[in-house]
């Protein structure tokens, strides 16, 4: 795309900021209509049970409760929330309802919507409403899932929803015929997204136009809003979501809830808009939980530690429903865990478990948080039992260049196959090495300094991005020459009106601060697919450039009839139509606005990928470790906008360290969360990881899309568990600390060095 303008590339700041950080955004808390009611939901205290009645007389006696719904109120079968990504028939049993519909299946699901004329006046008649479950065994991890004394879907006659199997090659034989093998078990915690800003809905009927408006739409509105329309019995057009300003999404925001239905169904029933927001503790119930997996790998090579081989079991703890994402990350666990290395042979089953914990969706890299951290531990752990350096063993394994297109496992029962697109990964890898100081750092290793072992670790990964089918646009250059762009792409905190904007004005060659980017709500375009897989600027800007050019097309159209010329005559630049001698500014070609829409389709991912390298300072005597240094090399194909992906980077990084030593969504027998509020899950802060550095590059653009570019939004966070579990084990070398398990809390390193000290085993 050859272009006078060249916005693209540059570090510009982000437009959305001088709004936000003013205070002048509209959040969903700060959206308020005329004659708004407040909802407050009833959520069960009771992991597992039956409902055997539920009174709500005294608390509709109270003076401002409008109402207050149950399952009865919602007709003879209570709506279930399908599955927006591999929809497989066999998971229908697992859908969850809008609202508990006889039986409670996690702490925190809901059981009935109170609408009162304020929220005090609600959460007051709450505790008014007489709930009462009968108690059922629990089912709470792993060991009670496969007992199956009690059962969370009898008619399924397991807790296992279904197994995804990745597969590559022959791995029993070759398994049968390698010089090294050795199996590990390892766990990942329960942990999940954590944004600023709980979610949240405001829902109005117009009864007279028949007609719902949502405030309060993230990432995926289409999909939302079909799901709505169906489940509520009105045409789609009836229906729109609105998207305001989010704090946040991370994966999680923006999925189908049961308040997606609930709110706007409260606003209809009663006839007055509804507005629900929640609070913290509801988030941390309710909101969808991630990660939460045991896995049990063996890992083949030769004595020259050439990889041959993967295969396992993992065991995803998936909550107590299969809700809308909540496949993704254990088919990613299996079908990406050989990330960017080659591996012949593959075989990987992924086990959805059932338990009465909140259901699990997507959570930045899922499944692949997890699935590096489990490949880079075993790559140190053979490593380390070949005698071949770390480093060398990693970079003669890599993909080559020449082998690109380079096809991953596949996965079955959803079939699905794919490529890795492009990249020179041992490029990468060296560049980070050397930014990152590693053969002078490694005399280091090992040595105690002011009480702290030293350790380093490297380790390389893959971020898929760009899910498809497709992204739709609308571009209108309006009279006086500014343009609008309409987008199907959602906006959850990544800079999308910067970036788009820089898109289109290379595009259509215009002046940036001549375009406003429109986005995430159902009445700009008839279709979108939001923003989710890191899509957003492939699938969105791709689709902008389509548009740019039917733009231009109908621009050089009402620019010939002007000039009595072909539209093949005329000529654009500097934002005028030129025949000749003659021109005109694109702004006064026509009274009317210029309108097209377009659409970018694409099936296949983008696949960035780097090596991160770390520096830790760890106390065996205390568990706590300090990360002294941190440095990222990522190749994203293309950078739109060097500064906001250096954020992303950055931002992503923190998050995956909050993973990996902090975050616990801990449950106990009972199938109660012990972690609820801020005070129990803890959370990284700016003073916590003070050098962390990243770096971007282009060396491989994506062959997949006109931009180039690859999705690299979820990068910096997928390799930091393993990396940071194999910095603990370098420090710590001389006592053969081996960290399996997530989080790297300061209990958990202290115990593993005290066993360690005192002979006891590790397994």
């Amino acid at each position: 795309m050859k272009v006078s303008n060249s916005y693209i590339g540059r570090p510009m700041e982000r437009v959305e900021d001088f709004r936000l950080v003013r205070g002048a955004g509209t959040y969903v808390a700060d959206v308020n209509r005329p004659n708004q009611l407040y909802a407050v939901i009833l959520r069960s205290s009771t992991a597992h049970g039956i409902i055997e009645s539920i009174d709500t007389q005294a608390a509709l006696a109270l003076e401002g409760v409008h109402a207050i719904l149950t399952a009865k109120d919602f007709g003879n079968t209570v709506p279930r929330i399908p599955l927006r990504l591999q929809p497989l028939p066999q998971l229908e049993t697992f859908h969850q309802p809008v609202i508990a519909d006889g039986k409670v299946r996690y702490v925190g699901e809901p059981v009935a919507v109170v609408v009162a004329e304020s929220q005090a006046i609600a959460e007051d008649a709450l505790e008014y409403v007489g709930l009462d479950i009968e108690p059922l065994a629990p089912v709470a991890n792993r060991a009670h899932a496969e007992a199956k004394k009690s059962l969370l879907f009898e008619e399924h006659g397991s807790n296992v929803a279904i197994t995804w199997k990745a597969f590559r090659g022959n791995a029993d034989e070759a398994f049968k015929t390698a010089d090294y093998v050795r199996r590990e078990r390892f766990k990942v915690q329960r942990h999940a997204a954590m944004f600023m800003e709980p979610r949240g809905f405001v829902a109005e009927w117009d009864n007279a136009a028949g007609k719902l408006t949502v405030w309060g739409a993230a990432k995926t509105a289409w999909y939302n809003r079909r799901t709505l329309a169906a489940q509520m019995g009105l045409d789609l057009e009836a229906v729109d979501l609105i998207e305001v300003d989010v704090g946040g999404g991370f994966g999680s925001r923006g999925e189908f809830y049961p308040e997606d239905f609930l709110i706007p169904a409260a606003a209809k029933i009663v006839g007055r808009p509804v507005k629900w927001v929640e609070d913290r503790r509801e988030h941390m119930m309710s909101a969808n939980h991630a990660r939460d997996v045991e896995c049990e790998v063996e890992f083949a090579a030769t004595r020259d530690g050439k990889f041959i081989g993967l295969r396992g079991e993992a065991w995803c703890d998936t909550g107590a429903y299969v809700r809308t994402n909540g496949s993704v990350g254990p088919r990613n666990i299996a079908q990406y865990m050989s990330g960017p290395y080659c591996f012949e042979h593959i075989d990987i089953k992924s086990a959805m478990l059932t338990t009465n914990k909140t259901p699990c969706g997507t959570y930045r890299g899922p499944g692949r948080y997890e699935t590096d951290f489990i490949r880079e531990r075993m790559i140190d752990l053979a490593a380390q039992d070949l005698n071949i350096d770390r480093v060398e063993i990693r970079r003669r394994n890599l993909v080559a260049d020449a082998q690109m297109p380079y096809p991953l496992a596949s996965i079955t029962p959803y079939d699905s196959s794919t490529d890795l697109d492009s990249g020179d990964y041992q490029a990468v890898f060296d560049r980070c090495l050397r930014e990152f100081k590693w053969e002078e750092k490694s005399k280091l290793r090992g040595q105690l300094i002011d009480g702290y072992y030293h350790g380093l670790a490297v380790g390389s990964f893959i971020e898929g991005g760009a899910a498809g089918p497709k992204e739709e646009v609308r571009l209108v250059l309006e009279p006086g020459g500014l343009l609008t762009v309409y987008m199907g792409s959602s906006s959850v905190g990544q800079g999308l009106e910067t970036i788009m904007a820089q898109i289109a004005a290379d595009a259509m060659e215009i002046s940036y601060e001549k375009i406003t980017i429109l986005h995430g709500s159902t009445s700009y375009v008839k279709d979108g697919y939001g923003a989710y897989h890191s899509r957003s600027t492939v699938m969105g800007g791709s689709a902008i450039l389509v548009g740019a050019e039917k733009l231009k097309d109908l621009i050089r159209e009402k620019a010939a009839a002007r000039f009595g010329c072909a539209p093949t005559d005329v000529s654009l630049g500097e934002e005028r139509a030129t025949f000749r001698q003659s021109s005109i500014p694109f702004g006064e070609l026509s009274e009317e606005p210029l309108e097209i829409e377009a659409e970018f389709l694409n099936k296949k991912y983008t696949w960035a990928y780097g090596t991160q390298a770390a520096h830790v300072g760890v106390d065996p005597g205390t568990g706590h470790v300090k990360v002294l240094d941190y440095m990222s090399v990522e190749d994203v194909g293309r950078m739109i906008n060097p500064l906001t992906l250096h954020g992303q980077a950055i931002g992503s990084i923190v998050q995956g360290l909050g993973g990996a030593f902090l975050e616990h969504l801990v449950y106990d027998d009972e199938g109660q969360l012990l972690t609820g509020s801020f005070a129990d899950y803890l959370m990284p802060t700016a003073s916590d990881f003070p050098k962390i550095q990243s770096i971007t590059v282009e060396l491989k653009p994506c062959p997949n899309n006109p931009l180039g570019a690859k999705g690299a939004g979820e990068g910096g966070l997928i390799p930091v568990g393993g990396l940071m579990a194999n910095a603990i084990a370098d420090a710590l070398s001389h006592l053969n600390v081996q960290p399996m398990e997530l989080p790297l809390s300061p209990p958990k390193i202290w115990q593993l060095a005290e066993n360690a000290s005192a002979g006891v085993s590790l397994a």
